[in-house]
């Protein structure tokens, strides 16, 4: 019953609210927006004992990275047949396998130069088949991004939520 008076309040304000007439005249144009894409490239490697099972991707240089930026990686898992043409299977990284016993990971890290793609096992990796090492795809999407103001102390955040020290109970009381 509650509920129904809420909802019955709430769509009496809005109706009592809503604006009749003439709206005027309009303002003047805004400046234009900006439009931040991330931006996304594919590399294939390959993985040998050779390179240590490990390729480092530079950023191309139509790709701006900045330190702040978030840096993603997917892996070419699968190319699945469609009316309209292929669709790729992509799975983000770090992603892992099994093959028999034994853990393989594909994994990355990153700089804001560069991208470095490598294999993780354990177990001796020259015993892999070339379907794990050889002509592997990836994706790498730079999601622009900036720090954040973080410099929040927990009375700060207290006070941004309202709460009192005394208001937080530990676990077990």
């Amino acid at each position: 019953m509650k509920n129904l008076l809420l909802l019955f309040s709430l769509s009496t304000a809005i109706f009592l609210t809503s604006c009749e007439g003439d709206p005027g005249p309009p303002g003047p144009p805004g400046d234009p927006g900006i439009n931040i894409l991330g931006q996304v490239f594919e590399v294939t490697v390959d993985f040998t004992p050779g390179n240590g099972y490990s390729q480092l991707i530079q950023f191309p240089s139509n790709v701006e990275v900045f330190e702040s930026d978030v840096v993603l990686v997917y892996l070419l898992e699968d190319v699945i047949p469609d009316p309209g043409g292929s669709i790729d299977v992509w799975s983000q990284l770090p992603q892992t396998f099994f093959v028999g016993n034994n853990t393989l990971l594909y994994s990355f890290d990153h700089t804001f130069l560069d991208v470095r793609l490598f294999l993780d096992g354990n177990f001796d990796l020259s015993t892999l088949g070339s379907n794990f090492t050889n002509d592997q795809t990836f994706r790498i999407a730079v999601v622009p991004s900036e720090f954040a103001d973080a410099n929040l102390s927990m009375s700060d955040l207290l006070d941004t939520i309202n709460l009192e020290v005394t208001d937080i109970q530990s676990i077990g009381n």
